[in-house]
């Protein structure tokens, strides 16, 4: 009863932190102009991955797949991304801002693909719906007679990723509750109380599966004003297993975590807040000058951590972590550009042309446990993101990596290839999409049966500008640069998203 108390207390704490000085003065609305935007977009056709959606559902429309579906391929892909980010004049300045709309992809089994989108019906969105206008506070844009809000989940947008639990659907952000949604319909059926006395606490964008197929996941107070975070793990029948508090030394910035067979590794990114009201990533500035604090946990005692340092660096995502000789090793994206790392793509969502970022090193982080140092050694890879891997790689040794990648001259300033990357034989294989075609996250898609690692395929969505229209892609994982074995095209454009999940059938 005491440790659920304090963390209730460390939570409401650290809300008031975060939230109160904006909603006790006025403030000047930091915002991008609509007007702007819709001129960038007439000039630049690629700034569709960046528009704002105008309705609640997209579809259902069902389309052809071209090519042929390998056997035993099957299921939807789930998608979540911000995609309502004008209203009433008013446009978020910043990528991480708008409300969450999930996409269903899913392959029917006949040849043919149906998609679907919808809204996550957050009590925010469906508030500011009401209202014709932006309510409540985001990450990145300050919001004019903004209201108030009873706790974290009033303002949650419920925009980052997607994730299924036990046959359960949940749409996921960094700094509120996992919310439900029919796996179907889309519909949203409620934000998810893990136990009552953990109502509202955050519940972040990238829970990781362990081998048993219980979920591991963080809350990270940190980012609310605090310091501390929540470390939750799920068992694989969808009920809590555990929630502790990983009490921290100093506040720190985390989007995802690493995981290996015995540990979980959560790296702190120092900042410090600028004085004064503002939407949190505002305020926010990382601190080059200030290492990284890094904690390993024990999955036997998730409250409890050996901390290491390293030299800066501006990480959202983490590909592979594995554990031998007593080091872990993990790999990770680095954004050199810290004013970058704070707003990706904001060029973008103020329709300017002249975008830049997404080209930083994926570079490998060397805790020794033994010695307890940590160090940097780089991997020879740059321009990529949202690397994902098969989770069936043995953890002890480094997994083939897959991400969207900077291929060849584009006319949209992102990536436009997808690659496979194996670096520790220095192999790599890209397949270039085109000039025209922006690429997003692709998931590995294990073959049926097979245990073997990498054996199976990637599937990802796409944007056409040049031709207006969004797509998906399904590729053999050994033949990445042979590039799709079947795709389908849709006839309108969807914003782009961020993570995903595929749910085989």
């Amino acid at each position: 009863m005491e440790r659920r108390r304090f963390l209730r207390n460390l939570l409401s704490g650290a809300t008031a932190l975060a939230i109160a000085p904006a909603l006790l003065r006025g403030q000047d609305a930091l915002a991008a102009d609509p007007a702007r935007f819709a001129a960038g977009l007439r000039e630049h056709r690629w700034l569709a991955g960046w528009k704002s959606v105008q309705s609640e559902t997209l579809g259902p429309e069902t389309v052809q797949v071209e090519g042929r579906l390998p056997t035993g391929f099957s299921g939807t892909l789930y998608r979540n991304g911000p995609a309502w980010t004008e209203r009433a004049g008013f446009r978020y300045e910043h990528w991480f801002d708008g409300d969450g709309m999930v996409h269903g992809w899913r392959f029917n089994g006949d040849g043919t693909l149906t998609h679907r989108a919808r809204m996550v019906a957050t009590p925010k969105f469906t508030r500011e719906q009401a209202a014709g206008r932006f309510l409540y506070p985001v990450a990145g844009t300050s919001v004019p007679d903004m209201q108030p809000i009873r706790n974290n989940d009033d303002a949650n947008a419920a925009n980052t990723s997607v994730t299924m639990i036990n046959g359960r659907l949940f749409a996921l952000c960094e700094a509120g509750s996992a919310f439900e949604l029919d796996p179907d319909q889309l519909t949203t059926l409620g934000p998810v109380t893990w136990r009552a006395d953990l109502a509202a606490i955050p519940f972040s964008a990238h829970p990781l599966v362990d081998r048993d197929g219980s979920v591991w996941n963080f809350g990270s107070i940190s980012m609310m004003g605090g310091n501390g975070l929540v470390v939750w793990h799920i068992g694989r029948d969808g009920t809590l297993a555990s929630a502790d508090v990983l009490e921290t030394p100093v506040p720190g910035y985390l989007h995802s975590f690493a995981m290996t067979d015995r540990h979980l590794v959560f790296v702190l990114i120092p900042f410090r807040y600028l004085d004064g009201a503002g939407a949190f990533f505002e305020r926010l500035r990382f601190r080059p000058d200030q290492p990284l604090r890094i904690a390993v946990v024990d999955k036997h005692a998730p409250a409890q951590a050996r901390w290491f340092e390293a030299d800066f660096a501006a990480i959202y995502h983490f590909g592979d972590a594995y554990e031998r000789d007593g080091r872990i090793v993990l790999r990770a994206v680095q954004h050199p550009d810290v004013e970058e790392a704070r707003s990706p793509l904001k060029a973008a969502m103020n329709g300017d042309g002249d975008v830049h970022g997404g080209k930083g090193p994926l570079r490998e982080l060397v805790l020794d446990l033994r010695r307890g140092d940590a160090r940097w050694q780089e991997t020879g890879v740059a321009g990529i993101e949202f690397p994902v891997f098969d989770a069936r790689t043995l953890s002890r040794g480094p997994a083939r990596l897959y991400a969207p990648v900077h291929a060849s001259a584009s006319t949209a300033p992102y990536f436009n290839g997808v690659g496979a990357f194996d670096v520790a034989r220095d192999r790599h294989q890209v397949h270039d999409y085109g000039r025209d075609v922006l690429v997003e996250e692709h998931l590995f898609v294990p073959r049926p049966g097979s245990t073997r690692p990498d054996d199976g395929w990637l599937v990802g969505t796409l944007l056409d500008a040049a031709r207006g229209r969004s797509g998906i892609a399904v590729l053999d994982a050994g033949r990445v640069e042979a590039g799709p074995v079947a795709q389908a095209w849709l006839p309108y454009t969807v914003p782009l998203g961020f993570h995903g999940h595929f749910a085989a059938a």
